[in-house]
């Protein structure tokens, strides 16, 4: 199975390293902005940056069992991938999933983590929001040109984020599909939504607490959208009181789960990460 990350900075600057890890169906180019700021900030120290593509995603190679694509399987492939990169610790900003992987490393492997972002993901999941994921991941209607995918985008999703310019669609459409010779792709493997076969209505979702305060001995910087249908208002209030190096960012104005594109979030990252790096 080849595995692909983006490496920023890699002489590291001296710098505890920081290891971006995305969402179900996302890859490691949705960290872009925010690896490029981290790996040459305009003050303080210069980080390594590793932004990986699970199985399925983005460069990595696609499975021919869709049923490896799955957190311990994927969790696998982040260990031997950071063993590849020679990244014995680092600061882990995990969004969604990647916040599931980072609160499993804690409790796994918690000497990997000097510190965690969680970006819109917590201990526990609301089913709404899971619910919408499974209607729309692995289809792709038929699109003719970039306006066209960033309208389907705006219909999908723009219920959740209310705020952004004309520019952040283009680019969040440019970073959710693909384009070759005038074909419109998804940037994974459309068996995907496999993996949410047995997700139902009333079906149990996880209870992943105990991976959550395995977290108690590190900063935990958590950030959640304002019209997030996954991390809900309460369960961010109870990390909070669970938490003793806690902190909090509410991104105004977008939904499960923040771009990370926004100037005053990666401000907030930068300054998280140069605290604990």
């Amino acid at each position: 199975m080849r595995l692909h990350y983006l490496d920023y900075n890699t002489d590291g600057g001296g710098g505890t390293a920081v290891v971006c890890l995305p969402g179900l169906s996302r890859t490691a180019e949705d960290f872009d902005r925010l690896a490029r700021s981290l790996a040459a900030p305009s003050g303080g120290r210069r980080q390594r940056v590793l932004s990986l593509d699970y199985r399925g995603r983005g460069l990595s190679g696609w499975d021919a069992d869709p049923m490896h694509y799955a957190l311990p399987v994927e969790h696998t492939d982040i260990l031997t991938v950071l063993d590849a990169a020679g990244v014995a610790s680092a600061v882990f900003i995990g969004t969604s999933r990647g916040g599931l992987h980072t609160m499993m490393m804690a409790a796994m492997q918690p000497q990997r983590l000097r510190a965690a972002v969680l970006n819109d993901i917590g201990p526990v999941i609301e089913r709404a929001g899971v619910m919408r994921i499974k209607g729309y991941v692995g289809r792709l209607p038929s699109l003719r040109s970039w306006d066209d995918a960033v309208g389907l985008l705006r219909k999908t999703v723009g219920a959740h984020f209310t705020s952004l310019s004309d520019a952040e669609w283009e680019m969040f459409a440019r970073l959710t599909y693909r384009e070759e010779g005038g074909v419109f792709r998804l940037p994974y493997d459309p068996q995907l939504a496999r993996t949410l076969d047995a997700t139902t209505e009333d079906s149990p979702l996880p209870d992943m607490w105990p991976q959550f305060e395995a977290l108690a001995n590190i900063p935990v910087l958590a950030i959640r959208g304002e019209n997030s249908d996954i991390l809900s208002a309460g369960t961010l209030a109870d990390m909070a009181r669970r938490h003793l190096r806690f902190q909090a960012h509410v991104v105004k104005g977008q939904g499960h789960p923040p771009l990370l594109l926004d100037a005053p979030t990666i401000a907030v990252i930068e300054a998280f990460v140069s605290g604990v790096a």
